[in-house]
């Protein structure tokens, strides 16, 4: 039986205050800072949303993290808190009696509400995510008299009503108030009501972008002027842009155009460190610009489920801005066909920052693991590696655990059961697994002190989990 801590003085004032809302409002002009905090989640954890729009008339820190105490939209209570904004914002409030200067309204974790009142003139240091842009900005005198309202917006099929009354809103009041998006994803919505959207706010608050939209390439490249504002991206994540995206276009010239016009906006993203691509079609002519365009050095770089051929591993080599990556996932790209010397050029280019390594799915064979382990080996700075699902021998995953024997940072370690362990049909050969696999850890602790390890068979087409051995066999279901 848990025994409840009884609630202290300060929760018995703010519970017995709350419990009449007139006097709760009348009395907020005389209440400590300290008690703003407190008072304010427990008026949110019970819609008590008059209190709310009260409170935020009169808080008295210049942040507002809402978002944090809201997990999931609540249309209510998003309207009493932007009501208080107006009653902020009226002819009536004095300019420098109004503390509030950023609402938070993403769902992301703060300590505002745990330690309640920062210093005497609030804390907004983490907060300044549009503070740092580059491109064209307001004059100082009007940031200093609008309101900084940041959001993520998570777009799928259509606005929801929570998304609708916040950009309404904010449309309506563009004087006094400064929408920025620090996270957009946009899922299979139509463009025109993305252009919509990216009316109400500046493109360049943008940090982190993902498209997931289905889109024709022609319509992709009319949304590329967008792409080309958004100054301040860190993050952009592009998928499904694949050759079924091309057959609205007449001919390949056309095909050509659309392509080089989309990827030609690279070369305005200054701020960009993180790059993924998942299920795109790229010719490798476009791949070699894309990654030419690249301004600034990636520290992230995902290719997943893509078809790259022997000239795409030679652009990803080549490419200057590649050679500090931290981050490198390449989880289903069939690299079976493909000669592995540019691919150990590049790790050898990132060998003193590379940190995750994620080939899993590569179909990689004996012959083309045998020649990057010199280059892998070098890779001091790896804390995991992923090579689960490619066909490897014994022989050759023995060797693999002998040239990490330098990788002294690694934590986690997934490696694919031997091919010794699987019968002509490719089914489990249980005995084989759990002795080979059990030689392999002990092979592996001769060469240094693992910390997480597990090797692992396909996943079983029927029951659809993998035989695991991490010190232990696990199978799965259907060999149990």
């Amino acid at each position: 039986m848990n025994v409840q801590d009884p609630p202290t003085l300060l929760q018995l004032a703010v519970q017995r205050l709350l419990r009449d809302e007139a006097l709760a409002i009348s009395s907020l002009q005389y209440l400590p800072r300290m008690l703003f905090p407190p008072l304010f989640k427990e008026a949110f954890y019970h819609r008590q949303t008059n209190v709310l729009r009260a409170m935020v008339a009169v808080w008295p820190f210049p942040f507002l993290p809402l978002g944090t105490l809201m997990k999931t939209p609540h249309l209510e209570i998003l309207q009493a808190v932007l009501d208080g904004v107006d009653m902020l914002w009226t002819p009536k409030v004095l300019p420098r009696r109004r503390k509030l200067q950023v609402l938070d309204l993403r769902n992301v974790h703060h300590d505002f509400w745990d330690v309640w009142a920062g210093p005497e003139d609030g804390d907004c240091s983490a907060e300044t995510v549009c503070e740092k842009q580059k491109g064209k900005r307001l004059p100082r005198y009007a940031v200093r008299r609008r309101l900084k309202v940041v959001t993520d917006l998570c777009l799928r099929f259509h606005l929801n009503e929570h998304q609708t009354y916040l950009l309404q809103w904010a449309q309506q009041r563009r004087r006094s108030i400064w929408l920025c998006c620090v996270k957009l994803q946009i899922w299979a919505l139509p463009v025109y009501t993305v252009r919509k959207v990216l009316t109400v706010f500046q493109p360049d608050s943008v940090q982190e972008l993902e498209l997931n939209t289905g889109w024709s390439l022609s319509t992709l490249v009319n949304f590329a002027s967008y792409l080309d504002r958004m100054r301040n991206l860190q993050k952009l994540l592009l998928t499904r842009i694949h050759k079924n995206t091309f057959r609205v276009l007449n001919t390949s010239l056309d095909i050509r155009k659309c392509i080089t016009k989309f990827v030609s906006q690279f070369s305005k993203l200054n701020s960009l460190q993180y790059l993924s691509m998942n299920g795109i079609y790229f010719s490798s002519e476009h791949m070699k610009q894309l990654f030419r365009y690249l301004k600034t050095p990636l520290e992230s770089l995902s290719i997943t489920m893509c078809k790259l051929s022997h000239l795409d591993l030679t652009s990803l080599s080549e490419s200057q801005n590649l050679h500090q990556l931290k981050h490198l996932n390449l989880r289903l790209v069939k690299l079976i066909d493909l000669y592995p010397v540019p691919f150990h050029d590049l790790l050898k280019s990132v060998a003193d920052t590379l940190e995750t390594l994620e080939l899993e799915g590569c179909w990689m064979v004996d012959s083309q693991l045998i020649t990057l382990l010199p280059a892998l080996s070098q890779c001091s700075q790896l804390t995991r590696i992923n090579f689960y699902d490619n066909d490897i021998s014994m022989a050759v995953l023995k060797d693999l655990l002998y040239h990490t024997a330098s990788l002294s940072q690694l934590t986690q370690e997934l490696y694919p059961a031997p091919l010794e362990c699987y019968d002509d049909r490719g089914d489990v050969l249980t005995g084989q697994f759990a002795q080979l696999c059990s030689e392999l850890m002990g092979t592996l602790i001769t060469v240094r002190q693992p910390k997480t390890v597990s090797f692992a068979t396909y996943i079983c087409h029927e029951c659809y989990q993998r035989c695991v051995y991490d010190l232990e066999t696990r199978l799965c279901r259907c060999q149990q």
